[in-house]
């Protein structure tokens, strides 16, 4: 659970760091809105490294999945559209591949 907790918040960072500078070009939104998104991608790169397994390329690899499921959920969420039933049986096998991947036994 641990590990999905800190997947989740990793992708929360990462998420808002890339929302932020989207509505700033896409939107017209204010410049400011910069300085939070590059706080936000600064968590994201520190709370990758919390992540308790050998390997970056493997942390990376197994936080792919989290992030889809959390990037629907931001779909969801803000962006007010519904995911479809191809893009929840899409989380199932990435969450699928992250925790074969996490949780593999340990030599």
């Amino acid at each position: 659970m641990k590990t999905l907790l800190l997947f989740t918040a990793t992708a929360l960072a990462e998420i808002i760091g890339c929302y932020l500078p989207w509505l700033w070009l896409k939107q017209g939104k204010p410049v400011w809105l910069l300085l939070p998104a590059a706080a936000s991608l600064a968590l994201f790169v520190w709370l990758l490294t919390l992540h308790d397994t050998s390997g970056a390329g493997r942390v990376y690899a197994a936080y792919g999945g989290v992030y889809i499921a959390v990037a629907l959920a931001w779909l969801w969420a803000v962006d007010g559209i519904r995911p479809t039933a191809w893009d929840v049986a899409g989380v199932l096998v990435a969450l699928a591949g992250m925790a074969i991947i996490m949780f593999q036994p340990k030599h």
